[in-house]
C-alpha cells in the first residue's frame, strides 16, 4: 500500500537521510528504531511533506503523492500524530475530534471513537490543556482514526507515559490494524514496539541498515538496546 523508494533529505548542507526505502502493507504495523538523531523524525516529516527530500519517491495506494503539499497528503489518507500530538489547546475534546475533515469511507464514528476510547468520552467537553498527557496522546490517535486515514505515522507515542498508558495505546494500535490501517511508528522503547509491530527497520546515521521481523527482532532485544545505549 505505502512505499517510500530512495528517499535521501537534508538541512542546509547537512545530510540528515541516505537513500531510504521500505514498505508497508494495509494492516502493517512497521516500527523505525534507531538512536537519538539517526533520521526518525526527519523521515516522518519528510513522509508528511513537512520536510523537503531531495531525491526519492513515496507511493501511496499506487500514487505518487511525494510532490503533494501536507494537506493534499492527509487528504490522500495520510494521518499524522507528531511527538507533540499536535492538540489544539482551546478546543474541547468533541471540537478537536470533530474539526479535520473526513478524508476516507473508513474513517470511525464519533461512537466507536468513544467506545475505544472511553476517557475521551468522559472528557469530551474538556478544553485541550486540561487533559493528561496520555489523554492528549489518545486524542491525537483517535483524530486520526476519525478522519479515515489509511496510514498512520505515529512519532514516540509511549514517550513520557505510565506504562498503563502505554498498555492502552498498544491496544489502540492493534485496534486500528485489525481494521486495515497501516501504522508507521517511530519508537525507542523496544519492548513496546515488539508488543505491536509485525517488522522493524534498524535505522543509523540516516540509513536504514536493518529489516527484521518481529520474532527476529525479539530474539536480539538485548543487542537492539545496547545499540540505543539503552
Amino acid at each position: 500500500m505505502f512505499e517510500v523508494s530512495s528517499l535521501s533529505a537534508s538541512y542546509g548542507e547537512a545530510a540528515a537521510l541516505h537513500d531510504v526505502s521500505l514498505t508497508i502493507a494495509p494492516g502493517e504495523v512497521v516500527t523505525l528504531v534507531g538512536r537519538n538523531g539517526a533520521g526518525k523524525t526527519t523521515l516522518l516529516r519528510c513522509l508528511m511533506g513537512l520536510h523537503r527530500q531531495y531525491t526519492g519517491g513515496i507511493t501511496l495506494d499506487g500514487r505518487r503523492i511525494d510532490g503533494l503539499t501536507p494537506d493534499r497528503r492527509a487528504r490522500a489518507g495520510v494521518g499524522w500524530v507528531p511527538d507533540d500530538r499536535g492538540i489544539y489547546a482551546t478546543l474541547t475534546v468533541f471540537e478537536n475530534l470533530t474539526l479535520p475533515p473526513i478524508v476516507g469511507p473508513d474513517g470511525w464514528s464519533l461512537e466507536k471513537i468513544y467506545d475505544v476510547f472511553p476517557a475521551l468520552r468522559d472528557r469530551r467537553g474538556s478544553m485541550g490543556t486540561q487533559l493528561s498527557g496520555g489523554e492528549q496522546q489518545m486524542l491525537a490517535i483517535a483524530r486520526v482514526l476519525r478522519s479515515g486515514s489509511r496510514l498512520l505515522l505515529l512519532d514516540e507515542p509511549s514517550e513520557g507515559l505510565a506504562p498503563v498508558i502505554v498498555q492502552r495505546i498498544a491496544e489502540i494500535i492493534r485496534e486500528a490494524k485489525q481494521h486495515g490501517v497501516a501504522v508507521l511508528l517511530v519508537e525507542q522503547n523496544v519492548k513496546f514496539a515488539a508488543t505491536v509491530a509485525d517488522r522493524h527497520y534498524l535505522l543509523a546515521q540516516g540509513r536504514v541498515v536493518e529489516s527484521l521481523d518481529n520474532a527476529e527482532f525479539q530474539r536480539r532485544e538485548t543487542e537492539l538496546l545496547a545499540h540505543l545505549g539503552m
